[in-house]
Formats: C-alpha cells, sequence, structure tokens
C-alpha cells in the first residue's frame, strides 16, 4: 500500500517516527492542562477568595505560571525525565537546543527489566517530538505550584513566593516526579501512579500545608471571615479546571490511545459522583447545598481518579467517587474543627484536604481497583494488578502506601528547609499594616472598581473625573461609591 504524501520521508518536518494524530493529541492535551491554570486557577483564585485579596491570590498564580515554565526548560525538565543522578533525581541540564526539541522523545531511565537482567519493557519513546513532552510536563509542573499556592493565599509575602516557587520546583517537584514517572527507584518498584495524583496533588497538599505552618495564619478578622467576592466566576474557574482535567488524564499515556480514552471518561465520572455525594452530604447536614461545597466535591473527584483514572474500570470509578465525595468531607468539616494541630495551621484553601487526602486515597484506591488487563495496556511491570483482582495485588496495595509515605516525608522536609532558608533574607508573612489593608497596600490595584466592605470612596486619592458633582452615598451599610449629577 502507497504511504500518504504527508508521511512520506522526504518531508523534513514529518520524520518516520512521528505519528500526528498522538502529536496533535499531545499538544491539545498539554494546552487543557495549562488552560487549568492560566487562566483556570487565576480566575478561581480571584472569585473565591475575599475581595481584598483577588489581585494578589491571582497573581501568586500567574506569576507561578511563568516562573515554571524558564525553569522547566532550564534545568528542571531533565532533573525530572533524564538521564539518572541518583536513584530519585535526574541530571538538570538545559532543554533548549533544537538537536534536543526535535529528536524523538524518549524518557531515558523508563526502562524495566526482570531480575535476572533481560529487558521487560522499553524505555517510554512516544512518536512525537521531545518538544511536545518537555510541555506536556511543564504544564503538570505549573499547576502543582498553583495549587499549592492555594493554602498561603491572603498573607505570604510575595517577595518570598517569587523566591520559593523555582526552589520548590527545584529541590522537591523534580524528585518525585523522576522517582515516579521519570523511571526512578518507585517507578522500577511497580508503584503506579497514573498521571499525579502522587506526584502533583498529594505532594502539593502536604507541602501547602507545611508552608501555611510556617508563613503563619491570615488576620483573625480574615479567618473568621473570608466569604467569595465572585461566586459565578468562581464557577467559570472551576468549569475549566474540570474540562481541562480530560487533558490531564487523556494525555498521561504520551498517546491517543484505548488507555487515553478510557483515563478521560473515568476522568468525569469520578469527579461527577464525588461532586453529587460532596452536596448530598452537605443537604444532609447543613441544610442547604453549596456551591462552593460542590467545587470541593469537583475537585477531590478529580484528584482521587488521577493515580488510577486509565488503570481502573468505570464502577470502579463510581466507588472512587463515592469515597472522595465523603472521606475528604469528613475530614475537612468534622476532623479538621477538632484536630488541634489543623486548627492552628491556616490552610487557606483546604488544600490538605482537597488535594493531600483526596490524592492519597485515590492511590491507595488504585492499589486496590487496578485492573490487569488495563494495566498491561500501560505499565511497564508484567501482571500489575489491584488487591482486589489477588495474585500480586495485595503487594501493590502495600507499594501505594509506602511509595505515599516517602512523598508526604520528602515534601515536609524540603518544604521546611526550603521555607526556613528563605526566612533568613525575606520575611515569609506580609506585615499587619499590608494585610489589613490587602492588594492595594501589596500591588497597588484593586479589583473592582467598586467600593464595599466599609471603605469610603476618597477621590483625592483614587481620582474623579467630575469631584466637585461627587457625592459620598448615604447608604451605610450598603457599598460606598459615587452619585453623579447628570
Amino acid at each position: 500500500m502507497t504511504t500518504t504524501l504527508a508521511y512520506q520521508e522526504h518531508l523534513p518536518a514529518a520524520p518516520e517516527w512521528l505519528n500526528k494524530g498522538d502529536n496533535a493529541w499531545q499538544l491539545t492535551a498539554a494546552t487543557l492542562v495549562g488552560l487549568q491554570s492560566m487562566p483556570g486557577l487565576v480566575i478561581l483564585y480571584a472569585s473565591i477568595v475575599k475581595k481584598k485579596w483577588a489581585v494578589n491570590s491571582a497573581f501568586m498564580a500567574l506569576y507561578a505560571f511563568a516562573a515554571v515554565l524558564l525553569c522547566w526548560v532550564l534545568v528542571c525538565y531533565r532533573m525530572a525525565f533524564g538521564e539518572k543522578l541518583f536513584p530519585f533525581w535526574g541530571k538538570g541540564a538545559p532543554a533548549l537546543g533544537q538537536k534536543f526539541l526535535t529528536k524523538r522523545a524518549i524518557v531515558p531511565e523508563t526502562i524495566h527489566r526482570f531480575d535476572n537482567g533481560t529487558v521487560e519493557s522499553p524505555a517510554e519513546e512516544p512518536f512525537y517530538p521531545m518538544a511536545s513532552l518537555v510541555y506536556f510536563q511543564f504544564t503538570f509542573a505549573a499547576i502543582t505550584l498553583i495549587l499549592l499556592a492555594g493554602s498561603v493565599l491572603g498573607r505570604m509575602n510575595i517577595k518570598a513566593w517569587m523566591a520559593f516557587v523555582p526552589l520548590w520546583l527545584i529541590f522537591s517537584y523534580t524528585v518525585g516526579a523522576f522517582s515516579l514517572w521519570g523511571g526512578g527507584f518507585l517507578y522500577q518498584w511497580g508503584v503506579i501512579d497514573y498521571s499525579g495524583g502522587y506526584v502533583i496533588h498529594l505532594s502539593s497538599g502536604i507541602a501547602g500545608l507545611t508552608a501555611a505552618y510556617w508563613v503563619g495564619p491570615r488576620l483573625k478578622s480574615d479567618r473568621e471571615r473570608f466569604p467569595p467576592n465572585n461566586v459565578l466566576l468562581m464557577l467559570a474557574g472551576a468549569g475549566l479546571l474540570w474540562m481541562g482535567w480530560s487533558g490531564f488524564n487523556g494525555g498521561a499515556p504520551y498517546a491517543a490511545n484505548l488507555t487515553s480514552s478510557v483515563a478521560v471518561l473515568n476522568t468525569n465520572i469520578c469527579a461527577a459522583t464525588s461532586l453529587l455525594v460532596w452536596t448530598t452530604l452537605d443537604v444532609i447536614f447543613f441544610g442547604k447545598p453549596s456551591v462552593i461545597g460542590a467545587v470541593q466535591g469537583m475537585m477531590t473527584g478529580l484528584v482521587c481518579i488521577t493515580p488510577g483514572a486509565g488503570l481502573v474500570q468505570s464502577w470502579a470509578a463510581i466507588v472512587m467517587g463515592i469515597s472522595s465525595g465523603s472521606i475528604p468531607w469528613v475530614t475537612m468539616m468534622i476532623l479538621h474543627k477538632k484536630s488541634t494541630l489543623l486548627q492552628k495551621v491556616d490552610d487557606t484553601l483546604g488544600v490538605f484536604h482537597t488535594h493531600a487526602v483526596a490524592g492519597l486515597l485515590g492511590g491507595l484506591l488504585t492499589g486496590l481497583f487496578a485492573e490487569p488487563v488495563l494495566c498491561r495496556l500501560l505499565l511497564p511491570v508484567s501482571n500489575s494488578r489491584g488487591a482486589f483482582y489477588g495474585g500480586d495485588g495485595g503487594m501493590q496495595l502495600v507499594k501505594q502506601l509506602v511509595a505515599a509515605m516517602f512523598v508526604i516525608g520528602w515534601n515536609l522536609v524540603s518544604t521546611t528547609i526550603i521555607l526556613l532558608f528563605i526566612r533568613l533574607f525575606i520575611p515569609l508573612r506580609m506585615p499587619d499594616e499590608q494585610l489589613e489593608i490587602g492588594d492595594d497596600a501589596v500591588h497597588g490595584e484593586e479589583a473592582y472598581a467598586l467600593w464595599g466592605d466599609g471603605e469610603r470612596y476618597d477621590p483625592t486619592r483614587h481620582g474623579s473625573l467630575h469631584p466637585s458633582n461627587s457625592a459620598v452615598s448615604p447608604y451605610v451599610n450598603g457599598a460606598r461609591g459615587v452619585t453623579i449629577n447628570l
């Protein structure tokens, strides 16, 4: 059969190893994951916080997205997916030259061998260029830092955050990524982390809680009352997050194949189930459904399915959704209020519950429900399966638990050391004077041209086209503004 013109070898931009379908899907999936952060989490963070912190919260996410990309291509990609330096870390080097970026993608250390040294499965070598893989994995690294930011919104010194992002990326994220995805010791041992339940969510949740402890709490007034400033816009950000998760889990197999299709379906099933369970619990215990609660339930469902999205059957995705809609609800709504330690640590958006608890839950449930046939389609270790399917499945559950302990321990230690180092040069928490004012004090900008929360409009400070025709509104309980005489 004659090869189509698009795949003839004399076309220099389409070498014989390039699969245009896989490449198109990988770039699409990467863009979907990128949209989860920019603008998804930028919008969600700006909307879910108190009005005076809208700009600062959005900027922390925006800065992290940009800073991670530069660090990623300069050194971090190859620390996470390059040649082995240590069993848990790769050799750092730039991913910038055309010779590197235009060659066929490969994750060199993912070759897996039997105990006798013979090859059990070859290294992962997708049918597209390195540039596609570098960009795809960047979007995962970026969203991890942005999720972590949710724990310290509303009080972390922006300069300390700017220093923290590259340091945590280098010394924490790349370790987890190499160990579990890049061919490190947990990958070689057969631990399953399909698309980041441990690498992204467990690590961001634990690191976020640790950072919240060292940065310190918000003002007492902010902790007691922290209403979202725009619920509808918050839902828009949440919607981008949900829809973008199809790229998150659908792109993990590095191909447009059977596994990616199963993963996308399971992702949406689990998220929907979890949202409904969380909402049901809100109605049962509080008498009314909460929009913020529904978003939290959506998030825990998306996180929980991530470690095994393409490796479990869809009935298992429903079970995982029921678990993720209930267990994190209990830890957030009940255990958190009874725990002295959790009460002391000001985790602004509850990232510990929505990501660490849900990510750990997903990893363990994957160790229980990973289906042998689906595992055979993707995993490097023969006969991988969850405990539910007998055989060596019980050992798989043990592996999942041990890997979780490593990720938790590494993030506790590395995040603590990084923040204590930064504290030598930059205060981690804003001064109380800035915390009282918020965005205007930190950035000289405010989110809305509206006045509320008790502020008076000051035309000499903020400017007015016709100050002589302006009058302070007499409504003392509502938003104060200007009345224009037309």
